[in-house]
């Protein structure tokens, strides 16, 4: 959103005041920033490499759901097995 003129003289206008009328309120807002940037940086960094290390290598639970289906999938299959070959063995030849 933008600020109109009127609005932007008058921030402009308090932030002349506050700085003259108290520099330690200005000293602390400026470490404040510092500091938020420096935070906002590393996240960004550490956010950067989860993404990275994520297309490297699957998440657990994408492991666990391959795993249980490979299971489920030879289940099924040996079932089919024993099924087949009992139906094949109790008919005549």
């Amino acid at each position: 959103m933008a600020w109109s003129q009127d609005e932007e003289r008058l921030l402009l206008q308090i932030e002349r005041h506050l700085i003259d009328e108290d520099p330690r309120l200005v000293a602390r807002l400026e470490s404040f920033n510092e500091r938020v940037q420096r935070k906002e940086h590393g996240r960004r960094r550490r956010d950067a490499k989860k993404g990275k290390r994520s297309s490297r290598r699957p998440r657990r639970s994408t492991i666990v759901i391959m795993v249980s289906w490979v299971l489920i999938a030879t289940l099924i299959a040996t079932l089919l097995i024993l099924v087949l070959r009992h139906e094949a063995a109790a008919l005549p030849l």
